[in-house]
């Protein structure tokens, strides 16, 4: 089975924009993004605006992206939590969040069959994933939320 998989840490408000996030943390995202910003006529109200430090590398575990995305945001732990504290009180919807996105079965995965034993592949299986106490701490700081979101790509996966 192909796993294609991906964090990131975001920051999310309807009525602060990622640019103006960027701006009072001092460091550029990745990746920003305007929920709803593609919908049509009537536009849902409010938009939620995202900031996003994201790891895409392929053949890397949960563990090693979410380790990448924590050397990148630790030294700026204070600023992401007061900010984070600033945007929960905006709105019930804003805040911090850490995202895991996995596909299982996904045809245009580019990492490792997850069904291979470890001891014939190179690196590792990527079924299984732990948050450490670093990253804990770092959620706590935060007050960010875990989402975690795994999806059956194989053909037939959703008709039951």
């Amino acid at each position: 089975m192909l796993i294609s998989q991906y964090a990131y840490f975001g920051l999310s408000s309807p009525v602060t924009s990622a640019a103006e996030m960027a701006a009072v943390l001092g460091i550029e995202p990745d990746e920003i993004s305007v929920r709803g910003s593609r919908w049509g006529e009537p536009r849902p109200r409010p938009a939620l605006h995202y900031w996003k430090i994201v790891c895409r590398e392929p053949a890397m575990s949960v563990n090693q992206q979410i380790e990448h995305i924590m050397e990148r945001l630790a030294p700026h732990v204070d600023a992401i939590a007061a900010l984070a504290r600033q945007l929960s009180a905006e709105d019930d919807r804003s805040g911090a969040v850490l995202e895991i996105v996995r596909m299982f079965n996904d045809d245009e995965g580019q990492d490792r069959l997850a069904c291979t034993p470890p001891e014939l592949i190179d690196g590792h299986n990527l079924l299984g994933w732990h948050l450490d106490r670093d990253v804990l701490d770092f959620l706590h700081a935060t007050r960010a939320v875990l989402d975690v979101d795994e999806y059956d790509c194989a053909e037939g996966a959703d008709d039951d």
